[in-house]
């Protein structure tokens, strides 16, 4: 008995230390609109501090940023019957707790997993280049304080034709539906550094969103980094809320005029309202607009172009309901209380859009220990995160066809865990491809494997990866 207790402290004591050396995922302040907002004027007297990008490009300035989001997150238990245990375990209830469930939605490969780990501050959900690596919906918990933030990261919105194509289940259809019927706020993440879909939303996701028309819905333009332009995200916000933010419209006037050799200036496009009375709900905004002065933009290829672009935010006609025949013509969706511009990868103004979320939880119950990372069982992270490395590796359609039956799964006599793993394929050339030439590809795949599941369960994890043919 007392072996089993001393094997236990001492991994406590690891799991202590590797937290203590590895530190919270960072998630330092960018300043990616700098080049497209103007200096932040005075704020008028009972004005409040914004964040948002929304709030950038009006001039407001932001909240300081407070270093209390660094602590760090609880690891996830390597048996699984310790983590069916965290999770049937009646949470431990601070005396005023709060609760916010955020459905993360987008089309695939749009960045919704990997926001999701910056999120958590810990890797539990796959994330790789290819499409529809997230097979199911899943739950990842964040803790702060007296508030839990519950994110719903689910499956890129598809339809079944490209379901079919790629073999997915029918839950990979349903799953996005089912996690907006319980999110409190939904993010919409857009990919803007891709150009083919970037200047409208995909029509899985206007039908999802006119579905739940009463869920409060925030746009999030990820990717921006890889954008080289960074003027456009003015034109791309405007487009895909359809040119109307939390009520009021946005309208945003540029013009743009090639100078190799000096700026631009021209003058700024304004909307006005028709009348004094349609103008005075928007007055506070006007302030903030009016008095920004000109901005230029600069794009990182060398050639310099001009953007002197204004916002005016006029009260809009009244909330209006969109129903799913409404969404038909429409590019963007008017109902967006708030735009957020980051980079989710390298953690560009993550901390950002967590402080706003923590702001936005509403008192109520939290539904998980505040020990709990995932809903997921250690052996779902360990499956999801083989199935990524594979899917970063094989190419085309390979390795959409390889099953994965764990062999072992047990903790070693230092307290390391121990996992060996059978991945089967329907072909002798696709078993090639995953061994590789030398055995290259599956060392490499369960080198980076291990090193993921060892930052997920904060302990030494011995993988051990097998290729057979199926039977």
């Amino acid at each position: 008995m007392a072996a089993p207790m001393a094997v236990r402290a001492a991994r406590g004591l690891r799991w202590a230390a590797r937290a203590a050396s590895a530190g919270p995922l960072r998630l330092g302040p960018a300043r990616l609109l700098e080049r497209c907002a103007p200096p932040a004027p005075a704020l008028p007297a009972g004005r409040s501090r914004s964040s948002s990008a929304l709030g950038s490009i009006l001039g407001i300035p932001a909240e300081k940023p407070s270093n209390a989001l660094g602590q760090h997150p609880p690891p996830v238990a390597t048996d699984k019957k310790e983590q069916t245990r965290l999770l049937r375990h009646q949470p431990d209830q601070p005396q005023n707790p709060k609760v916010l469930r955020i459905a993360i939605i987008g089309a695939p490969n749009a960045g919704k997993s990997t926001l999701s780990n910056q999120l958590l501050g810990r890797k539990v959900f796959p994330v790789s280049k290819k499409v529809h690596t997230t097979r199911c919906k899943a739950r990842g918990v964040v803790t702060y304080e007296d508030t839990q933030l519950i994110i719903l990261d689910t499956p890129g919105l598809t339809n079944p034709f490209k379901a079919k194509r790629h073999k997915l289940d029918e839950a990979m259809l349903t799953d996005p539906w089912e996690s907006m019927k319980h999110a409190d706020l939904v993010l919409v993440l857009v990919d803007v550094s891709d150009h083919w879909t970037r200047n409208s939303l995909s029509k899985e996701v206007l039908k999802c969103l006119s579905e739940f028309p009463h869920i409060p819905s925030v746009l999030v333009l990820n990717k921006v980094d890889l954008l080289k332009k960074k003027f456009l995200l003015l034109e791309l916000a405007t487009e895909l809320t359809e040119g109307i933010v939390n009520g009021k419209k946005l309208e945003v006037g540029s013009a743009f005029k090639d100078k190799p050799s000096s700026l631009a200036k021209a003058p700024p496009q304004i909307a006005q309202a028709s009348s004094a009375k349609n103008r005075a709900p928007a007055s506070r905004c006007q302030e903030a607009a009016d008095g920004a002065p000109e901005g230029s933009s600069l794009d990182s290829s060398g050639d310099i172009r001009a953007s002197e672009s204004s916002l005016v935010t006029e009260a809009a006609q009244g909330p209006k309901c969109y129903g799913p025949r409404d969404v038909k013509n429409m590019r963007g969706w008017p109902c967006f209380q708030e735009i957020f511009m980051l980079a989710a990868l390298c953690g560009e103004e993550v901390d950002t859009l967590k402080r706003y979320l923590l702001m936005q939880a509403k008192p109520g119950p939290w539904e998980f220990h505040s020990r709990v990372l995932t809903s997921q069982s250690p052996q779902e992270i360990c499956n999801n995160i083989i199935r990524e490395k594979i899917l970063e590796y094989l190419p085309l359609e390979v390795p959409y066809g390889v099953v994965q039956v764990t062999e072992m799964w047990e903790e070693g006599p230092c307290g390391e865990l121990l996992i060996v793993q059978n991945l089967l394929v329907p072909r002798k050339s696709h078993m090639m491809m995953l061994i590789g030439r030398g055995g290259k590809v599956i060392s490499r795949i369960a080198q980076e494997a291990g090193q993921d599941l060892m930052n997920a369960f904060l302990c030494d994890v011995r993988l051990k990866l097998k290729v057979e043919m199926k039977s």
